[in-house]
């Protein structure tokens, strides 16, 4: 199995947060954010980055990316891509990587238990943790070249949309992408913020990364 098939890993341990339009989020919060709720998850492996071009050449043996890197993110992905990706991921490894819930997502985001209430993934200041429209030079850029959350994971603000697992409607129509991306405003990077597209949907801006219990 070649290195590129490995992927870090950070662990996460359980713990109960409050999601949602929590007052650091500011007063510009989507009415999808509203109520903030508490939930209480289990310990979780989560991917310390999104999956990488390299990453994902690795395991299907192309590269769908607009943007080209190896260390870049790979975009241009669908949910059912990720879930093709992940099914033979799992094959070659043995083990039983799949996509972060939403509670997951955002439970990371923050920092779990450590977390200290940022608006964005790792600090209130935008420019020390996420690429976004002000900076990224409107394209992706090399994972992990921001500062870390609490947890030292990257990129969770910013650079790549990440799909998640669950449905965003009771309809099952969409699926939920959360922490914004190169293109998009602060708002939008917010730690709460929520976007959906249709799991066939892919865009030069859509990323994912990967857990494991």
């Amino acid at each position: 199995m070649e290195d590129n098939q490995n992927i870090e890993m950070v662990f996460v341990e359980g713990g109960t947060i409050t999601m949602g339009a929590t007052p650091e989020q500011g007063n510009y919060y989507g009415r999808d954010e509203k109520p903030a709720h508490q939930v209480t998850l289990s310990s979780f492996y989560i991917g310390k980055y999104p999956v990488t071009q390299a990453q994902w050449k690795a395991v299907m043996g192309n590269n769908p990316s607009y943007f080209k890197g190896d260390n870049l993110p790979v975009e241009q992905v669908s949910w059912y891509d990720v879930q093709a990706f992940i099914a033979k991921l799992n094959e070659l490894t043995g083990k039983n990587y799949r996509l972060p819930t939403e509670a997951e997502w955002e439970y990371a985001a923050r920092g779990g238990t450590a977390g200290c209430n940022y608006v964005y993934s790792g600090s209130n200041k935008i420019n020390n943790v996420v690429w976004f429209c002000n900076n990224s030079g409107d394209c992706t850029q090399p994972v992990g070249t921001k500062m870390p959350n609490e947890l030292n994971i990257h990129d969770m603000s910013g650079n790549v949309w990440e799909w998640c697992q669950d449905w965003y409607d009771s309809e099952q129509r969409y699926k939920a992408l959360r922490g914004g991306c190169w293109g998009n405003a602060a708002i939008n990077c917010r730690i709460a913020y929520r976007s959906l597209r249709g799991p066939g949907f892919y865009n030069d801006s859509i990323g994912f990364r990967v857990v494991h219990s």
